[in-house]
C-alpha cells in the first residue's frame, strides 16, 4: 500500500504497479519459463466530499431495494446523516510481460518504490483474468484507511457540522463554485445540478444568475 493516506481537501493520484501470472500459463503444463504481466495506471481520488443518503438519492439512480433501505432511513431519522463520499477514475498506461516470477517482480518494484521513498505508489499481485476487480479491491483498502483521518480532519475543520440539512462541506463547495462560475472556470450546469441535488436552487438562485452574467458581486 502507498505509505501515504489519500488527501482529505484535494485529490490524491497513486500510480499502481499491478503484477499477476498470464492466464496461458495455466495452459502450459511444463512451465519451464514463468512470467508476469505488469500493468502500470494511475488512480485518482477526488477529493473526498461529505454527502447525505438524501443527496445521493437524488444523484445516483438507485434500485427497488436500495430506495426501500432510503426509506428505512428516513424512517429512522438519519437520512441527512453525513457521510464522505470518495469517487475515482482510472488511467491505464502500460502492459509489458516480464520473464520472471510474479512474486519476484512485485518484489523488484516493492525495493525500488521504498528506495526512491515515493509515498503515493503502489504495488499489487492481483489475478490475471480479474486483474480490474484486483485493482477495485486494492482503492477499497485504500480508501478504508484513509477513512478515519479524513472524517477526523472534516470533523476539526467543522465541514461535518449540518446547516438546515445540508453539511458546511457542500455549502463551501457550493461557494468556490460560483467563484469558478463567474470567473468562467466551471460549466454552470454543474453548479446547478450539484443545487438541484440539495435542494439549494432557490436559496442560491440570485447568486447563480449574477455569477452567470459575470457581474455583481456575489454576497
Amino acid at each position: 500500500m502507498p505509505s501515504q493516506k489519500l488527501a482529505s481537501f484535494g485529490a490524491t493520484v497513486v500510480t499502481y504497479n499491478m503484477v499477476t501470472r498470464p492466464m496461458y500459463q495455466a495452459l502450459d503444463a511444463d512451465k519451464r519459463t514463468e512470467e508476469a504481466v505488469l500493468r502500470r495506471g494511475k488512480v485518482k481520488a477526488e477529493r473526498p466530499q461529505i454527502v447525505t443518503p438524501h443527496f445521493l438519492s437524488r444523484t445516483v439512480g438507485f434500485g427497488e431495494e436500495a430506495q426501500d433501505f432510503m426509506r428505512e432511513l428516513i424512517r429512522r431519522g438519519q437520512a441527512d446523516d453525513a457521510g464522505i463520499l470518495y469517487t475515482y477514475s482510472n488511467e491505464p498506461l502500460q502492459m509489458e510481460i516480464i520473464s520472471s516470477r510474479p512474486e519476484e517482480v512485485a518484489e523488484r518494484i516493492s525495493k525500488r518504490i521504498d528506495s526512491e521513498s515515493q509515498p503515493l505508489e503502489a504495488v499489487i499481485l492481483g489475478v490475471d483474468e480479474l486483474w480490474d476487480v484486483s485493482l477495485m479491491k486494492f482503492i477499497f483498502d485504500l480508501t478504508n484507511s484513509s477513512g478515519p483521518k479524513n472524517a477526523a480532519d472534516f470533523v476539526r475543520s467543522g465541514r461535518m457540522k449540518m446547516d438546515n440539512g445540508v453539511p458546511i462541506d457542500a455549502r463551501l463547495r457550493i461557494e468556490d463554485s460560483l467563484r469558478q462560475v463567474q470567473d468562467g472556470n466551471l460549466d454552470p450546469a454543474v453548479l446547478h445540478r450539484e443545487l438541484e441535488a440539495w435542494q439549494l436552487f432557490d436559496e442560491y438562485q440570485d447568486r447563480f444568475f449574477r455569477a452567470l452574467k459575470g457581474r455583481g458581486p456575489l454576497i
